[in-house]
């Protein structure tokens, strides 16, 4: 069983930054792959980017260019950088892991775009 918590969520202006945190209970090593979903208020959860075991990384358009995944082996966490924030990032995001045919997800942490 691994344990996903996420952190580093907070309130932004419009154009601000924030980074999320996403440690793992055990070696985040042999995940296959790492995730970070969001899910606005009365929408559906959506993907917003990928990082795969090798560092090889993937991102929804909407955030392109705007977010940066990367991963610490040493601290078995991920990260999620976020800059050029706008009103519509707004939501709860999640961190997904999918190792050995499982997905395990963390509770969320809640990001806020609003001046």
């Amino acid at each position: 069983q691994v344990q996903l918590v996420e952190s580093g969520g907070g309130l932004v202006q419009p154009g601000g930054s924030l980074r999320l945190s996403c440690a793992a209970s055990g070696s985040i090593v042999s995940m296959n792959l790492m995730a970070w979903y969001r899910q606005a208020p009365g929408k559906q959860r959506d993907w917003v980017a990928n990082i795969f075991s090798g560092g090889s990384t993937t991102y929804a358009d909407s955030v392109k260019g705007r977010f940066t995944v990367s991963k610490d082996n040493a601290k078995n966490t991920v990260y999620l950088q976020m800059k050029s924030l706008k009103p519509e990032d707004t939501g709860v995001y999640y961190c997904y892991a999918f190792s050995l045919g499982n997905g395990y997800w963390g509770q969320g942490t809640q990001v806020t775009v609003s001046s």
